[in-house]
């Protein structure tokens, strides 16, 4: 498949822009050793998480700390996540507080669940503050950590600020930008499975007025099982203009192009994972994916007072994703008979599902926002923010449905994969077309110094229309959903680095895929759901520790559900998820640091019965009710740095009915860094410690995607 770039303009425009510039920079400018302020490459004493105190984006558009947010907000730094080894995305954000992975060759390998909700639909995913529209449950950017400022983790409904689709909670990925100072670094690693990596950036200012960020990434890896091969590139620019101090203009480009590990899982043989078919492949010899995404983006900040602000980002992202793939597979019991119904030769892997698929997609956005703040009386200040959101999707997908399906059946240990059948082609079968409006508000009053009320709310339309292509007697089919969210909080800061806080909050997630509804959901709209959260922050040892603490209860109702076999698909149902969240982050005596969260939820499906069976108090599927992260950090010398991370994920189900149970696990990754020098470190990185074989998730109900079995990789890293 070759892939046509629509967008490569704006990217490769922005680095060759910003290679001019730098080429023209003056050569004496003075530089750094990386994001350090002594200059070193390892940075000992520093904490691994952004203080409660510092001002956090993603959760208000006020502008305050997240001890200023009634709501629950974590941050992991961009630093932090690659020292402590975690190559994607999704890995990284993981390690904060109520969210596991869900990622499968399906969903772009990126989707979450957070506080009894899962999937692209329930947690929404953003880049820079901007929603990005999945496509048939789809998401495939970004994925590489190295581009990672910091990561944002808002819990709970995020409907107000971003749209629909954010009932469990958003996650920002902030990019890194320029800095003030020119800063540089440069990673090169190799390790188990043959894996290799090479990263560089540089960023800094190029005069006055002017500061650069160029960021070049490149990973490969033969994979953990059989024609596991990955490999990935990532490139993004960045340039700022600042003509005033009132005035900033930003500019950015970034692209993504991944040939991902085309592996959809494992098949438990009588009903268990057997470690001899570990690291087998049941895919097609010849099976691909890849995906390719570019975005670029215009941003303008403009501060004409310190009481008036005023904000605007353009955007565009294209999405080309292809998939060539025999995705399902499953153990023949000597009886003759798979666990998905079907039947085949005993003793037997039987294989299914050859589909071939590819997205095209593209993303026009707009965001502008005003910001107000001012002084109602003496001691009770107010801030206030309105704006306005438009997005435009265009999407076309292209498959090979109704071709012959390809089933065979091959032995669990040694087997011929075979090649791809496809006696129909790919070709487009329909287009969407969204169109996404949106105005918003968001308010503070502050009472003293003690009190603050937090308010906001969001009224949203979106517009769907589908065409069926190639069949013209199908009519066109049109849906438009309107939705208005609010959310309320309080604020109690006994003294200014403690708060207490309590909010209610709404939201609303879409029947599948906004994108990609279907016109057999015309009559239904939106779910809707709403949370009652109250909690505690705290910092303290002058700001060597930090702890937060939030409890909280999530209902969601309007689910889609056929009562009986005879009965029509009805909006109706009811789940809900309530649970307490807790984290904390010390930096001990003798150089020893901690930083640990841990979640304990019940996910209930309260009232809901489909095809006849009743599900109410069982547990959703891709739940897991107890989850925890613990990462521990001596500073043993000024060149010597040991790191050790414990996850724990507890068990879920597969199913709505709790009949496929996927295991809890913990699993230890350590890294040990040494400065060779202030600008150099070698890093030992140990994943999986002690090889615990465990499923990510679940693809279907008896395939498991398996997680990296003990791997040692050895990285360089370099600042200047």
């Amino acid at each position: 498949m070759i892939y046509h770039n629509r967008f490569g303009w704006a990217p490769l425009g922005l680095w060759g822009g910003a290679a001019l510039l730098l080429g023209a920079h003056d050569a004496k400018a003075q530089t750094t050793d990386g994001p350090g302020a002594n200059g070193t490459v390892l940075v000992v004493g520093q904490r691994d998480r952004q203080a409660l105190d510092t001002p956090n984006g993603t959760a208000s558009r006020l502008g305050l700390t997240p001890l200023e947010t009634p709501a629950s907000i974590a941050s992991l730094d961009g630093g932090t996540i690659r020292a402590r080894g975690d190559l994607s995305i999704v890995e990284a954000e993981t390690r904060a507080p109520g969210l596991s992975s869900v990622a499968d060759p399906g969903n772009g390998g990126t989707a979450l669940a957070a506080r009894g909700f899962s999937g692209q639909g329930s947690v929404l995913q953003l880049i820079d503050g901007v929603r990005l529209f999945p496509a048939a449950g789809t998401i495939t950017f970004p994925t590489d950590s190295w581009m990672v400022e910091r990561i944002d983790v808002l819990s709970g409904p995020a409907s107000v600020l971003y749209g629909q689709g954010a009932l469990g909670g958003a996650v920002n990925v902030v990019m890194r930008a320029p800095t003030a100072r020119t800063e540089g670094q440069a990673e090169i690693g190799y390790g188990a499975q043959d894996s290799f990596r090479a990263a560089a950036g540089i960023g800094g200012p190029l005069g006055p007025t002017l500061g650069y960020r160029v960021d070049a990434s490149y990973r490969r890896s033969d994979g953990y099982v059989d024609r596991g091969h990955s490999d990935s590139v990532a490139l993004s620019g960045t340039l700022s203009w600042k003509p005033a101090p009132t005035l900033a203009v930003t500019i950015r480009g970034d692209h993504g192009d991944q040939r991902s590990m085309t592996y959809f899982g494992t098949p438990l043989i009588d009903g268990r994972l057997d470690l001899r078919v570990r690291d087998r492949n049941y895919n097609v010899g010849d099976a691909r994916m890849r995906f390719r995404d570019d975005r670029g983006s215009l941003r303008i900040d403009w501060t004409p007072s310190s009481a008036v602000s005023l904000s605007n980002i353009a955007y565009v992202l294209t999405s080309d994703r292809f998939w060539r793939d025999l995705e399902n597979y499953c153990w023949v019991a000597p009886s003759g008979a798979c666990g998905d119904g079907s039947t085949g030769t005993p003793g037997t892997i039987r294989r299914s599902s050859n589909y071939g698929i590819r997205h095209d997609l593209t993303q026009w956005g707009d965001q502008a926002s005003l910001n107000w703040r001012t002084e109602l009386a003496p001691g009770v200040a107010n801030a206030l923010v309105v704006g306005v959101d438009a997005n435009l999707v265009r999407f076309t997908h292209e498959n090979d449905f109704g071709s012959v399906e390809q089933v065979d059946a091959v032995d669990p240990f040694a087997f011929d994969p075979g090649r791809f059948l496809d006696t129909q082609g790919i070709a487009p079968r329909y287009r969407t077309r969204t169109v996404a409006l949106a105005v918003f508000a968001e308010d503070r009053v502050t009472l003293a110094s003690k009190w603050s009320v937090v308010g906001g709310l969001r009224y949203e339309e979106d517009r769907v229309r589908r065409w069926t292509v190639g069949t013209p007697d199908v009519p066109v089919f049109e849906k438009t959903f309107r939705n208005a969210t609010w959310r309320a909080g309080i604020v109690y800061q006994p003294r200014p680095t403690l708060s207490l806080y309590a909010q209610y909050a709404t939201g609303v997630d879409p029947l599948g895929t906004l994108t990609t509804v279907s016109s057999g959901q015309v009559q239904f709209s939106n779910a809707k759901g709403h949370q009652v959260e109250a909690g505690a922050k705290w910092l303290f040892l002058n700001g060597r520790g930090s702890a937060t603490l939030a409890a909280y209860r999530i209902v969601k109702t309007g689910l889609l559900a056929q009562r009986t076999l005879s009965s029509p698909v009805e909006q109706v149902g009811q789940r809900s998820a309530q649970g307490v969240e807790a984290s904390v982050a010390l930096d001990v005596v003798r150089g020893f640091g901690i930083d640990a969260n841990g979640t304990l939820l019940q996910a209930r499906f309260d009232d809901f019965r489909s095809g006849g069976v009743d599900y109410s108090g069982r547990t959703p599927p891709d739940v897991p009710e107890a989850l925890a992260n613990l990462w521990l950090r001596w500073d043993a010398t000024t060149r010597l740095r040991a790191r050790a991370g414990l996850r724990y994920v507890g068990r879920r189900f597969s199913d709505n009915g709790e009949a496929f149970r996927i295991p809890g696990y913990a699993s230890v990754d350590t890294t040990l860094s040494y400065a060779l020098s202030p600008r150099l470190a070698v890093d030992l990185r140990l994943y999986n410690l002690f090889d615990k074989a465990y499923a990510i998730t679940a693809y279907g109900d008896q395939q498991w995607i398996l997680g990296r079995p003990r791997s040692l990789d050895v990285a360089l890293r370099a600042a200047f």
